[in-house]
């Protein structure tokens, strides 16, 4: 305090990783890895109407490696998870996952010898957004929970 006391207004002190949180939760790369029907409900979250730039995550990539948020969006079979958790590899840290949609979470209603029930047995989730299919605000609200996860973690250099 007394070091700020001394510096006054023109100085403003803070610590590395908060300006790092900072900047990254408003630059989130996503890598849209969609399989299913959340598909229609993840491209009506990104256009214009919800306005998902104003959160940072306005432009899809569609290389993980330029990506640092993988969103998993629909049912992922038994055959597709060597393939996500390939894309899930090949993408540089810090790197985050949501699982988008009720099938992603949890297998949904399928029940059966094809299907993942839930991803977080292939690839560890950050942000799980449940729904058949989530509502846009749910996803908008995943984003914040997703900026507030990566605003309050400890930063690597």
């Amino acid at each position: 305090m007394a070091i700020e006391s001394a510096l006054g207004e023109s100085v403003v002190l803070t610590r590395t990783d908060k300006v790092l949180g900072w900047a990254r939760k408003y630059s989130l790369f996503l890598y849209p890895f969609v399989t299913a029907c959340c598909g229609m409900e993840y491209m009506a979250t990104a256009a214009s109407h919800y306005d998902i730039d104003r959160f940072g995550a306005g432009l899809p990539r569609f290389s993980p490696r330029q990506a640092d948020v993988l969103f998993v969006v629909g049912t992922i079979s038994h055959k597709q998870a060597p393939i996500l958790k390939r894309v899930w590899e090949q993408m540089c840290e810090p790197k985050w996952v949501v699982a988008f949609g009720g099938c992603t979470c949890s297998g949904g209603p399928y029940d059966n010898y094809a299907t993942v029930q839930g991803i977080d047995t292939i690839v560890p989730v950050d942000v799980y957004i449940p729904g058949c299919p989530p509502r846009p605000e749910t996803v908008l609200d995943g984003i914040i929970k997703l900026q507030e996860k990566i605003q309050n973690q400890k930063q690597e250099l």
